[in-house]
């Protein structure tokens, strides 16, 4: 017998849930058993996670096959029918001990339950409670602070994935940071599907900055915070005066853009217009002028003619966004996007995302062109690299302790990172 076998496709979050899901199995005492933790952001996703489970399957004939996440959430009949797929388990379900219990009593008793044990995700309330504690490198270590989007952007399959947004109590995430600290992480990363939402449904609906000036304030030797994907438009009041204020919260934001044209952005169900981005970016690197901004920017939504995605191509240099992440538009069945008539040319879709990469690539070597000279205090994740305040990559050719945090000069830029 064997120790089980996961794989993880999709964001960070998933990630996590996989350290999770290991520790919920290992109490189990589940063995010889492979476990795909899919995502669902695109079509395209999906097929991959169809195309990982037959691979999975040609590797371990013998093993029983457990296929969770967002794509089993949202397509279970999908993987249900494939006859590698052993059981279909859904996002409430994986977080749950009892799920793990009943697959560790055997294929036997597996292939006597229902193949499908997916519930629906609209009707959950709460976050689930299984917390880890150290997910991560062992400099850094991701904290989930929310679940679930209340948002319905129409090429968004995500929300029916994750169900409604559902945040984690601020006592409890201080606690678990309190934790991490003492376990010796010198950075914490806040992660959820819509981190921005965070408190909505708590008592006294406090805010993300209100969340994050009471971490700081509690746990007051955590070196290094850092914020995982926000809405610029929901940013409150609180979080911009961390911004302004707090030097341990770092000065790197990934924005949700999605596109840089207004027309666009309202048939994508978006809150926000153009100009709310471009004033978000100001307004925050005038708080903090070392801030550096990644964003997710899609190429080829439905309609998108050349005059709009100039606005996207142009939002890259309007907001000096420096990391981009670029996703060719994907028709996405359940999605009212889908539905949209005037789907652009998939030709013309690569050739936009790729014209996006490129001004993405430009604007990073801008800017570890400015990094050249400057002193950052970098978290080394191992011996001969460590990342800066703005989550740049530098390189060292002398051996550094993994987990510290140094004060280093940048001397040079080779292959699109930093030397020290």
């Amino acid at each position: 017998m064997s120790a089980p076998k996961f794989t993880t496709l999709g964001c960070r979050l998933n990630a996590y849930e996989t350290e999770a899901m290991k520790e919920l199995s290992e109490q189990a005492g589940l063995q010889n058993a492979v476990i795909v933790n899919t995502c669902a952001v695109t079509a395209e996703a999906v097929r991959k996670a169809r195309q990982e489970i037959r691979k999975l399957r040609r590797e371990n004939p013998d093993a029983p096959i457990i296929v969770t996440g967002c794509a089993a959430q949202t397509e279970p009949e999908t993987f249900a029918k494939m006859d590698e797929v052993t059981k279909v388990v859904g996002n409430t379900e994986k977080m749950q001990p009892g799920t793990w219990d009943a697959i560790a009593k055997g294929p036997d008793f597996v292939g006597k339950t229902e193949k499908v044990q997916v519930d629906d995700i609209m009707s959950v309330t709460e976050t689930a409670g299984h917390l880890i504690d150290g997910f991560g490198t062992r400099s850094r270590a991701y904290v989930q602070v929310q679940n679930g989007c209340d948002h319905r952007c129409t090429f968004c399959i995500i929300p029916y994935g994750r169900g409604n947004s559902r945040s984690v109590p601020a006592g409890v995430v201080v606690d678990q940071i309190k934790r991490l600290v003492d376990k010796g992480y010198n950075e914490v990363v806040l992660t959820g599907v819509d981190l921005t939402s965070w408190g909505a449904d708590l008592p006294a609906t406090p805010k993300l900055g209100d969340l994050v000036m009471r971490i700081l304030k509690l746990v007051p030797d955590l070196p290094r915070l850092r914020i995982s994907s926000i809405d610029s438009i929901e940013v409150d009041e609180n979080l911009m005066q961390a911004i302004a204020s707090e030097m341990r919260l770092m000065p790197h934001l990934h924005l949700s853009l999605q596109h840089g044209d207004d027309l666009i952005l309202k048939r994508m169900a978006r809150r926000h217009l153009r100009d709310d981005a471009i004033r978000f970016c100001e307004d925050a690197r005038r708080l903090r002028p070392e801030m550096t901004f990644g964003a997710d920017i899609i190429a080829g939504f439905p309609t998108e003619s050349d005059a709009h995605f100039e606005n996207s191509l142009k939002l890259v240099q309007d907001c000096d966004l420096t990391w981009l992440h670029v996703f060719p538009y994907s028709k996405r069945e359940g999605t009212p996007a889908a539905k949209i008539p005037s789907q652009v040319n998939g030709n013309v879709i690569k050739t936009r995302a790729a014209r996006l990469r490129a001004a993405g690539d430009a604007q990073v070597q801008k800017h570890l062109i400015q990094q050249v000279g400057k002193t950052h205090h970098i978290l080394m994740e191992n011996p001969h690299m460590g990342r800066t305040e703005q989550f740049t990559e530098v390189s060292f050719k002398t051996a550094q302790r993994e987990g510290q945090i140094i004060h280093a000069r940048v001397t040079g830029i080779q292959g699109g990172k930093l030397f020290a």
